[in-house]
């Protein structure tokens, strides 16, 4: 992957390529466009750009494209992370507000079955073997991933004794990891747009022996980079708020499959607790008419 710091186009595989003018015309409304043309199709970019629909398509083909719905997917890939919480809105301000709740819902249903569709089970079942076989788990979400943090935190402490959860203030990052070395695990988790600082804890794991596993987007998302193995979950979004729910499945898959194999002793430990929240009046009892 190339850096974030490259020119977008180049990023799109056009490196050492000449362009005829009107090729150079799209490129140079891609790179400063990328907010708008990520959801034009075909028709409506050429429209923009001033050039027939089938020079646009030649374009994707000059660019190594089988056509442009594959070169619509590598801008969409690669365009992600660069989007702002103000352009996210700003592509979606149009919604109708009788359509919210159902392309809202209808987004997180497609995101969750495009995970489905593009997991590696062989990553899966890696992530879970090195979780089993750590010393101490370190969980890592920030700014709208805290939440996934604390709930794969929350259920992993019914599994082991070992997990700290990182999921404070970016300052207070390097403090909850320090003593990270060989034989932990750090999960770090991170979407567009993606937390420098979880990155930077990766890599500071991996420089300190540990293994790191990744949850993040796609194989482009430099999370996957830093990481031994990359568990992706889709987040496309209809509006500037993160698609979570995608995610969220796959971290109860990745707990549940965890639990599956500590079977006796989670079940001896939840049985302990179930004795504790009923003296404690932890949970509502069931009420009687």
């Amino acid at each position: 992957m190339e850096s974030a710091a490259e020119p977008l186009i180049s990023q799109l595989n056009l490196k050492n390529k000449k362009l005829s003018k009107s090729h150079q015309k799209i490129a140079d409304y891609i790179e400063k466009h990328y907010d708008k043309a990520v959801y034009q199709t075909a028709a409506s970019l050429s429209e923009a750009v001033g050039v027939s629909e089938s020079t646009v398509v030649r374009f994707a083909v000059a660019l190594g494209y089988e056509g442009y719905p594959e070169l619509h997917h590598a801008l969409e890939e690669t365009v992600r992370h660069r989007l702002t919480a103000n352009q996210r809105f700003d592509m979606t301000a149009d919604i109708r507000e009788d359509d919210v709740l159902l392309t809202v819902l209808k987004t997180d249903m497609r995101n969750i079955r495009t995970t489905i569709e593009e997991m590696d089970q062989v990553a899966f079942q890696k992530a879970v073997s090195m979780l089993l076989n750590a010393r101490h788990i370190y969980v890592l979400g920030l700014r709208s991933a805290a939440p996934l943090a604390q709930f794969l935190g929350y259920y992993l402490n019914f599994i082991f004794d070992n997990i700290r959860v990182v999921a404070a203030a970016s300052n207070d990052v390097y403090e909850g990891i320090i003593r990270m070395g060989k034989g932990d695990v750090l999960i770090g988790i991170s979407f567009p747009r993606y937390s420098s600082r979880t990155l930077e804890a990766m890599r500071f794991a991996k420089r300190n022996n540990a293994q790191v596993i990744a949850l993040t987007d796609g194989e482009m998302s430099p999370l996957c980079q830093a990481s031994d193995v990359c568990l992706s979950a889709r987040t496309d979004m209809t509006s500037f708020v993160d698609s979570l729910a995608a995610p969220l499945s796959l971290i109860n898959a990745l707990i549940v499959a965890v639990g599956l194999q500590k079977k006796q002793e989670l079940s001896t430990h939840l049985n302990k607790l179930e004795g504790i929240w009923s003296e404690h009046r932890v949970y509502l009892e069931e009420q009687h008419s």
